[in-house]
């Protein structure tokens, strides 16, 4: 990638690069509730200039000492946390190896901090978060409370806030077999933030990106 694209992309979300996540639990409470899996992909512009996937992590993950398991969230994801052949890992484990991927995509891409990009983006934002803090992490490359919320975004853009339909309405596909994978669900959620950015684009939107102005603690403000 030309390093003028590297810094287009930079400038696009005021120096953050976009970074989906997506988590499949034990059930909706952040601090008490099993982490089973989690998967991340950074998004970068191709050599045209659209926003594209770039870099995917993914893994299953082993519940924390206590965690709480709702039967009712196992039946919904099709989770089986004992199962052998999972190949699940603890939670640093999991957020060490995702953590140094964004980190080198920052490095690469020039820009300063990521920004989590998720269907209901504050679920999967308060697990990761949890999920942080629980493992002693000092270094977070995400920013502490902003986010980009793609069911909002659907809204918005397609008048649907559920993925399924968002997708379909952007021409997407999606197999309802596959959702509720983290790693499918990532995919997706990345496929439909990139739609709505690049129809943004193809619609005159945003036609000159500007530098990002201010230092490193202006990236904090994102409110």
């Amino acid at each position: 990638m030309g390093s003028n694209l590297k810094n287009a992309l930079s400038h696009r979300f005021r120096g953050f690069l976009p970074v989906v996540i997506d988590v499949e639990t034990g059930g909706f409470n952040s601090q008490t509730d099993a982490l089973l899996e989690i998967a991340a992909i950074s998004l970068h512009f191709d050599e045209n200039g659209w926003l594209k996937k770039y870099r995917t992590s993914h893994f299953h993950v082993s519940p924390f000492a206590g965690a709480n398991i709702e039967k009712a969230s196992l039946e919904f994801t099709g989770i089986d946390p004992w199962h052998p052949f999972r190949n699940a890992v603890d939670e640093k484990v999991a957020l060490t190896e995702i953590f140094g991927e964004v980190r080198k995509a920052l490095s690469n891409l020039e820009c300063k901090r990521a920004i989590l990009v998720g269907h209901n983006a504050f679920f999967d934002h308060q697990f990761l978060f949890a999920a942080t803090q629980r493992a002693a992490i000092k270094r977070n490359p995400f920013h502490p409370f902003s986010c980009f919320d793609t069911a909002t975004l659907g809204g918005v853009a397609l008048g649907q806030t559920v993925l399924a339909r968002a997708c379909i309405a952007a021409g997407i596909s999606f197999n309802q077999k596959e959702a509720h994978s983290a790693l499918y669900d990532a995919d997706k959620t990345a496929d439909l933030f990139c739609h709505i950015v690049n129809r943004w684009r193809a619609l005159g939107g945003l036609d000159e990106v500007l530098p990002v102005s201010g230092g490193d603690d202006d990236l904090m403000d994102l409110r």
